[in-house]
């Protein structure tokens, strides 16, 4: 199961954050990559710096027999396309596109697998659980709804 977490607090060449979100949705469905389901939108706080606009965050499931490096680098091309340009670390953007498990891979450097911050998110998992329910953090061999309930969080999210 390949998972990417979707986010955007800026407009940008594609539009207002909600309108990025879902063209970001349908390049998840072309070019090698297969777009297998995606969660609501939801609305939520900035995480880090939160002096910015809220953002607009979607979970989507996809499959591909890109490797996770060449993943990545198609990820960064359609952010680069939204109009993303990496500054400041959890800044406001038009686009962020996280890969957060890639088949239950456990690894660390340039990409590290799972994504590290995705058991202390509540935007990842709540949708996230909305779209996998069944899904398991490959270290911690929690679900979703088991992270959201140590967050203490019931998941519940704002839905556009």
């Amino acid at each position: 199961m390949i998972l990417i977490g979707i986010g955007s607090n800026l407009s940008g060449p594609w539009g207002s954050s909600l309108e990025t979100v879902g063209r970001a949705l349908n390049e998840l469905g072309r070019d090698r990559l297969t777009l297998l389901k995606a969660s609501r939108l939801l609305m939520s706080r900035p995480y880090g710096n939160v002096h910015q606009p809220a953002f607009v965050n979607a979970v989507a499931q996809i499959a591909t027999h890109l490797p996770p490096d060449a993943l990545l680098s198609r990820l960064h091309s359609i952010e680069r396309a939204a109009g993303r340009r990496r500054s400041r670390r959890w800044g406001p953007r038009t686009l962020d596109l996280d890969l957060l498990d890639y088949h239950g891979l456990v690894r660390e450097g340039r990409l590290t697998l799972p994504h590290p911050g995705i058991a202390d998110r509540l935007f990842v998992l709540v949708p996230l659980a909305e779209i996998v329910p069944r899904w398991v953090h490959p270290l911690r061999h929690q679900t979703a709804r088991q992270l959201m309930r140590r967050l203490g969080a019931s998941g519940e999210g704002s839905e556009i």
